[in-house]
């Protein structure tokens, strides 16, 4: 595959995982209709909260995510980002769907995204290094 198509590849990957995090705040709001939390409120109902724990939660890995998503891409390899990009979606799943039913069970899908940042970030930084010396 070429350097362009792989490229291709974290751009859905992207927006992709800007979908989930939008489907993830549709969720808040219709658990927080359910549960009866009137906004601002962000406490009041213990399962309403996991739901906006987790929607707040991924909003912090994206931070890290994204950008060094796209530079994993750029200076390493964009089907390797591509791939963990793919993961990092379906470990937001993984998370969200324990968080919600026990916070307890979050930990596989909190641990893999963990390591999917860690990998983009740490790689993202041996990939400037590498071109800088």
């Amino acid at each position: 595959m070429k350097w362009a198509e792989g490229m291709n590849w974290v751009a859905i990957l992207t927006v992709l995982a800007l979908v989930e995090y939008g489907v993830l705040g549709a969720l808040v709001g219709r658990a927080r209709v359910k549960y009866g939390v009137e906004a601002p409120a962000t406490t009041g109902n213990p399962i309403f909260e996991r739901y906006f724990r987790v929607h707040q939660n991924t909003l912090e890995a994206l931070i890290v995510f994204i950008p060094s998503l796209w530079i994993f891409a750029i200076l390493v390899n964009p089907i390797a980002a591509a791939a963990l990009g793919l993961l990092f979606i379906v470990a937001r799943i993984f998370y969200a769907r324990g968080y919600i039913e026990e916070p307890k069970k979050r930990a596989l899908g909190a641990g893999v995204t963990f390591a999917v940042n860690g990998v983009l970030l740490l790689g993202g930084l041996v990939g400037i290094l590498w071109r800088w010396f």
